[in-house]
């Protein structure tokens, strides 16, 4: 790319690894077309994100000290670190950021910051005459149907009855809540997500306030859902192509690659509930005893459920003795891009955070979605499985929520059985929807696309 026309972006995402990683991946993906990139992360994490990081003359790692918030373990810096609950603290640790971040922009001197939830970086970028594009991970569907101005209009007496149905002139009817998740997303109506700030007021402003709003995603899929926020907005609306991860420049870790291969081609599930769910420990081990019921060999990585310090302490009785030799359980950070890459890994049983479902779809492995109790992992799992049909959902109750150990069972039987007629279509869907994403035609116009509107925007 011509010097004068590569552009210098700063990236600030959210503290959390599910966002700093696929924003990385997109910096990858700039920086391959000569865009220079500033990337924001919090100091003790970026040992864990520089392998990712195929571009190191163009892409800086730029530390930050994350402030310590009372309530907050010392150290803490992303999500990752602490229990769910304590996530708006690391959101204020975050908001209290400000001032370096301004110091850093005023030295940088890039032309757009990227950012997701610090709903005040647009004032302060504009003050710099710098533009703030918000970009998400999450997907348009998911801001459409919770964020809009449609729906937001709503506020004083949006009800769970409203939350079941999509907002006025939303593009897929087909996307609605069940009664325990619209619960849930009333009640989160009212949640406060660091410094004060209401969830949805900061989701709200951000939007409001950036000079564009973007999305990990293509026109083949969400290009609806991005018009509708287009209309709803009156701002650009940008998709940035799928940002399918480059290889790791690591190899599998020699454990894993040892005991992944002891097992035949395509039979092991490998379950992973990202960096952010912590269950009860009642689902926790009803997920393991599903895991148990297939009788086929796993890899559960899993955070210990509430109460616990350790995974160990929680397991069924008599687990590790009848699953000993074909199943793992454990906690803490894994090379999932490499463990779904691995050819006998043959089912992925996922929250359906945004990351971990693109890395699905790329891989041969059938999808089974377990989401989390998050507006963007419910519409995920409706689009994967009702409106794509590339994944079986896990049954849970209508009211309470709650999965059994006969429905994860289910759901996987379904996915890796040959002579299943639903997991069939499934599977049929997932091989044409991964050969699209796969197409170099395709992510490389969506990047061209997305970086020639880029450049309109700065001009």
């Amino acid at each position: 790319m011509d010097s004068s026309s590569s552009l210098h972006i700063a990236m600030f995402p959210w503290f959390a690894m599910g966002h700093l990683t696929p924003y990385l991946h997109l910096s990858n993906k700039l920086a391959k077309r000569g865009h220079k990139i500033s990337f924001f992360i919090p100091r003790r994490t970026q040992a864990k994100l520089e392998q990712f990081n195929l571009y190191p003359h163009l892409i800086t790692f730029h530390p930050i000290n994350v402030p310590h918030v009372g309530g907050l373990p010392h150290g803490a810096e992303t999500t990752s670190d602490v229990s769910f609950s304590l996530g708006p603290l690391i959101m204020t640790a975050m908001d209290r950021t400000e001032k370096d971040i301004e110091l850093l922009l005023t030295e940088l001197k890039p032309q757009i910051v990227f950012f997701d939830f610090t709903y005040w970086l647009p004032n302060l970028t504009r003050r710099l005459g710098i533009k703030s594009f918000q970009y998400w991970i999450i997907s348009p569907a998911t801001i459409s149907y919770t964020t809009s101005p449609a729906r937001m209009r709503q506020r004083g007496s949006i009800t769970e009855v409203d939350l079941m149905q999509p907002p006025p002139g939303y593009p897929a009817s087909s996307i609605k809540l069940h009664a325990h998740e619209a619960k849930f997303l009333a009640s989160k109506r009212n949640w406060e997500f660091g410094s004060g700030v209401l969830f949805y007021d900061r989701l709200y402003n951000g939007l409001s306030l950036s000079d564009a709003i973007g999305f990990k995603g293509c026109r083949e899929i969400e290009g609806p859902y991005a018009d509708y926020l287009g209309e709803q907005f009156g701002k650009p609306v940008m998709l940035s192509g799928p940002v399918i991860p480059e290889p790791p420049n690591t190899v599998l870790e020699e454990n894993w690659a040892e005991w992944l291969g002891g097992f035949k081609h395509g039979s092991v599930i490998y379950c992973a509930l990202g960096s952010e769910w912590v269950l009860p420990v009642d689902q926790f081990q009803e997920l393991l005893l599903g895991l148990e019921l297939t009788d086929l060999p796993f890899l559960a990585v899993l955070k210990p459920p509430v109460g616990c310090e350790t995974v160990e302490i929680a397991l069924p009785e008599g687990f590790e003795e009848r699953v000993q030799g074909r199943g793992i359980v454990q906690s803490g950070w894994i090379q999932q891009q490499l463990i779904l890459q691995h050819p006998s890994v043959g089912c992925f049983l996922t929250h359906c955070g945004a990351g971990s479902l693109t890395e699905a779809l790329i891989n041969k492995c059938q999808i089974v979605l377990l989401p989390h109790l998050d507006s963007d992992h419910i519409v995920n799992a409706r689009m994967m499985g009702r409106n794509l049909k590339v994944g079986v959902e896990v049954v849970k109750g209508e009211e309470d929520g709650l999965f059994t150990k006969e429905s994860v069972c289910k759901a996987v039987k379904i996915v890796m059985d040959d002579e299943n007629e639903v997991g069939n279509e499934v599977r049929e869907n997932h091989t044409k929807l991964r050969s699209q994403l796969l197409s170099h035609d395709l992510e490389s116009a969506c990047l061209d696309n997305f970086c020639q509107k880029l450049q309109d925007l700065v001009r």
